[in-house]
């Protein structure tokens, strides 16, 4: 069994007030090998999320001092940590607020442990490998001055690493290595859900647009995201004629 000492490569925070429900996650995850803690309050959340080192949160929506909304856009101000919200409510509406300001995924509080562990390998899913000598260096997209490198997970803007979701950096990936050509809205949706996400038609399109400020593209005179009305998304390289 994980414990609290391990690296952030093994800890998992819940922000929850349901300590009977934070303490079915953490006997959930223990056993596979996870190191779960607990923060039963808004900015006791904040506070543990922001100074310490973690896998991934998992956060609860209604919480006392706090709501997960702000709670959220406190971590994103200071983390790139996934984020995996858990709401009894799980309506669209809610479910969009949550990704426009920086999470990673949804999940209803009527889960099934098997969902929970699935969504959270998903949201976790890294690939922080370097290149050991003899092997080849990892393939990566440049577009411009953007740099997307899939085997590391990275992007990279005019030599500035750019801070991206799990999601973000799918869609990214995927639009670099189609760049010059269309990606449809339906097949980005494909390409996300067959990584567990929690990904719907809407979300699409918000998932896009917190990428676009990420890199600093305005919709209207696209200089990477071009949207091409009722076919999909197309990354382009700016520096083109």
């Amino acid at each position: 069994m994980a414990n609290a000492s391990d690296t952030s490569a093994h800890r998992i925070l819940v922000i929850d007030d349901d300590r009977k429900l934070c303490r079915l996650i953490r006997d959930y995850l223990e056993p596979m090998g996870y190191a779960v803690e607990l923060a039963h309050t808004g900015p006791d959340g904040v506070e543990r999320a922001t100074t310490e080192p973690w896998q991934a949160v998992i956060l609860d929506v209604m919480l006392p001092g706090l709501d997960g909304f702000e709670v959220l856009k406190r971590i994103r101000a200071k983390a790139d940590v996934p984020v995996l919200m858990l709401t009894a409510r799980g309506d669209e509406a809610d479910r969009i607020v949550g990704l426009e300001i920086g999470a990673d995924d949804y999940l209803p509080k009527t889960f099934s442990t098997r969902e929970l562990l699935a969504r959270l390998r998903a949201v976790t899913r890294r690939q922080g490998r370097t290149v050991k000598p003899g092997e080849e260096a990892p393939e990566e997209f440049v577009v411009g001055p953007l740099r997307v490198v899939p085997d590391t997970r990275t992007a990279v803007l005019s030599d500035q690493p750019i801070s991206l979701t799990p999601v973000e950096f799918d869609l990214l990936a995927s639009l670099a290595r189609a760049k010059g050509r269309v990606r449809s809205r339906e097949a980005l949706l494909e390409e996300c859900r067959d990584r567990n996400y929690d990904v719907f038609d809407r979300s699409i399109d918000v998932h896009i647009s917190a990428l676009r400020k990420k890199l600093g593209d305005d919709p209207k005179q696209p200089r990477f995201i071009r949207t091409y009305r009722g076919a999909g998304y197309m990354l382009i390289n700016p520096d083109a004629p």
